[in-house]
């Protein structure tokens, strides 16, 4: 039976960095990566690089990493992809929020002190929660209130 190659750190690294900080724009310290750029091809580019930020959370996933730090993982990946496709706020949003990054520094805590900062993890998936909440209930709310008035 064949041997099953797992990615090393050295690995996960090189791809956070070749998505999110891998160059900097000159005269500042501004870094970016290829999620920026892949964010500007209209249509898949989110996808394409959110595909792709997928990779440190299956990595991490395969290493047994427990299920609050992969929640809060994958909620990085989709609040990037998600704000991502936003025209040109996206693009901007990519380059300060480096998911992968994020992801890969998640993975690095959760190996170096297991279970540590969870409760952090579970604040910042409550908020993202609340926020999405608050993005979908606040316009339906809006137009019902509209609705009521226009016809009462």
């Amino acid at each position: 039976m064949p041997r099953q190659l797992k990615p090393s750190n050295e690995h996960l690294d090189y791809i956070a960095a070749l998505l999110d900080d891998m160059w900097r724009i000159p005269g500042t310290q501004i870094r970016f990566g290829l999620d920026a750029l892949i964010g500007w091809v209209p249509g898949i580019g989110d996808a394409m690089s959110g595909v792709a930020s997928f990779l440190i959370v299956f990595a991490s996933w395969r290493r047994g990493v427990k299920w609050i730090t992969l929640s809060r993982m994958i909620a990085n990946v989709l609040l990037e992809t998600a704000i991502g496709a936003i025209p040109v706020v996206g693009d901007a949003f990519h380059v300060f929020w480096k998911a992968n990054r994020r992801n890969y520094r998640l993975l690095l805590r959760e190996r170096e002190q297991p279970g540590s900062n969870t409760d952090r993890d579970w604040i910042f998936l409550i908020l993202i929660l609340l926020i999405a909440f608050a993005v979908v209930a606040v316009p339906i709310g809006l137009l019902v209130w509209l609705l009521r008035m226009r016809v009462g």
